[in-house]
């Protein structure tokens, strides 16, 4: 089947983003005198938007206290200005990328991050690569896996689902891309397991970037 566009997850796909997630959410718990993770407890904190991360970060009795609304803001301020002191594109995604755009495949992107700090991240680790459409978590549009940001992109890029992969590393992104009814991809270099990629439905498995180009 001919493949139009593809439509990438951002962290834990294209960007290794852990460690500043890390870093950003621990400080903001310690701001507020919460107890802080280590770094693999992130790998699991992240994936379904940053309201989400910083209820599973928090203890079980703290999340009925805590003013969820003021850390919240607090983060997205701080993760602003710290949101690629460590954040790093994964080793063979810049040369799939450019081989897409070479063969004239629309490259787009679908995140749980807040919309705001796409731009950024894409415009300073990827200058050379020609989005077709970079959708974030907006005000008012469900996160994944709700499949709006999927419809919205193919709207952006008068795309069908028929001719579009998705491409993500954990359960959220299979379902996400399950409930657009698109083929999906599952990635072994970002923050999940295999199992649970197979286990949530993944058509096929990357381990490494430039697989991909099979299932083009």
């Amino acid at each position: 089947m001919k493949t139009d566009l593809i439509i990438f997850d951002l962290d834990g796909t294209l960007l290794n983003t852990l460690e500043d997630l890390h870093d950003c959410t621990n400080y903001i718990l310690k701001e507020y005198g919460y107890p802080t993770h280590p770094l693999d407890s992130y790998r699991y904190f992240v994936g379904n938007g940053i309201r989400m991360l910083l209820e599973r970060a928090l203890t079980a009795e703290a999340r009925d206290s805590a003013p969820l609304e003021r850390i919240y803001q607090d983060f997205l301020a701080y993760y602003a200005l710290h949101k690629m002191d460590k954040t790093s594109v994964y080793d063979g995604i810049m040369e799939l990328l450019l081989e897409l755009q070479k063969r004239n495949i629309k490259i787009a992107v679908a995140s749980n991050k807040a919309h705001e700090a796409m731009p950024e991240l894409m415009n300073h680790y990827f200058p050379q690569i020609s989005f077709s459409a970079v959708l974030g978590n907006r005000p008012g549009s469900p996160i994944k896996p709700a499949p709006d940001i999927v419809y919205d992109i193919l709207k952006i890029t008068h795309s069908n689902a028929q001719n579009t992969l998705y491409v993500g590393d954990t359960a959220t992104d299979m379902q996400t891309a399950t409930n657009a009814g698109l083929r999906k991809i599952g990635v072994l270099w970002g923050f999940r397991t295999l199992e649970e990629l197979v286990q949530s439905g993944a058509d096929f498995i990357a381990k490494v970037p430039i697989d991909i180009l099979k299932w083009c």
